[in-house]
């Protein structure tokens, strides 16, 4: 296990490194910069002073190669439109995105196995089709145009839920109010994730439980409720870690219509703010971390296979 983490450690540095490499000089080559967002009636030696105050005047591989410097040290610069430290920036917005991520994932999982457990068993009835009906659905309906749908329903029609926020925190926390504001958003997310958990699981348990082993079990008498959920569900589920390993760095990064439409000041938020704002340093700090929640999350599947199958154990050990 030492070796193999010490393994995934040095490819995961690798990758970082091309992450950010292709990054960075994909970010600099753009046309425009932070100087396009000054004034229309800003002259051009204001322009060159901007650039030169945010060292933009330089080389973009002596710019790469100062960021590579000080991002090991942990600095990943200061954003250009608040002057403030990205890793400041950063550190405020994720965990909004990380609670909308761990309640979609939570509900996804526990709910769409379950489903997706009921749809193998149940193959060719009622169940199964109102299942995969309404699993299409939920993969074809738009993010933001159900988002729309929802708050003009919940929040403007009815008034019982609010259309935007984060909620109460701090002093001021409320439990409702809360829940309230985290309903609508991770119901949004929620449907574009149950649907493949959904999907996954059940192809997988129909794969399961046509094997040798599962009608040797219930050759020898077991219980049904021992042989699906003993036997056949735990070698089902390495698909579906496998999905789920996935879908978290996706909810991380790529819930920024949902929150741009439920005014969620998360990561995707901030993204938005950075590409508008040409603020370089943002992009990079954004895309380092989520990165690294991408290596980290991949690793965690890594464990979670070598618990559920014994053999990734042996390979991996």
């Amino acid at each position: 296990m030492p070796r193999f983490l010490l393994h995934r450690l040095s490819q995961s540095i690798i990758l970082l490194l091309i992450v950010t490499l292709i990054t960075f000089f994909l970010i600099n080559l753009a046309p425009g910069g932070p100087a396009a967002t000054m004034r229309m009636e800003a002259s051009p030696e204001e322009r060159e002073a901007m650039e030169e105050r945010l060292g933009l005047d330089q080389p973009v591989y002596i710019r790469y190669l100062t960021w590579i410097k000080d991002a090991a040290r942990g600095d990943l610069g200061v954003s250009f439109t608040s002057s403030e430290p990205v890793i400041q920036r950063i550190a405020d917005r994720l965990p909004y995105t990380i609670e909308l991520t761990f309640f979609t994932i939570f509900f996804s999982v526990t709910i769409g196995i379950v489903l997706g457990v009921i749809s193998a068993i149940k193959r060719g009835r009622a169940q199964d089709h109102v299942i995969n009906f309404f699993s299409v659905i939920g993969l074809s309906l738009p993010a933001f145009w159900l988002g729309l749908m929802l708050i003009l329903f919940f929040s403007i029609k009815l008034g019982w839920l609010p259309s935007s926020g984060v909620g109460p925190r701090g002093s001021e926390f409320d439990l409702w109010g809360w829940i309230a504001h985290l309903i609508m958003p991770v119901l949004i997310l929620t449907t574009t994730v149950l649907p493949n958990i959904v999907r996954f699981t059940r192809s997988s348990m129909l794969e399961v439980i046509s094997q040798n082993y599962i009608r040797t079990a219930r050759a020898k008498g077991a219980k049904e409720s021992v042989v699906l959920y003993v036997h056949a569900l735990r070698n089902a589920l390495i698909p579906v870690v496998t999905i789920i390993g996935v879908l978290i760095p996706r909810l991380l990064s790529g819930a920024v219509i949902t929150e741009a439409i439920f005014g969620w000041t998360g990561i995707g938020t901030l993204v938005i703010e950075a590409a508008k704002g040409r603020d370089y340093p943002l992009v990079m700090g954004v895309t380092v971390v989520i990165t690294i929640i991408v290596v980290i999350s991949n690793l965690l599947v890594d464990l979670v296979y070598s618990r559920i199958d014994p053999r990734v154990k042996n390979v991996s050990a």
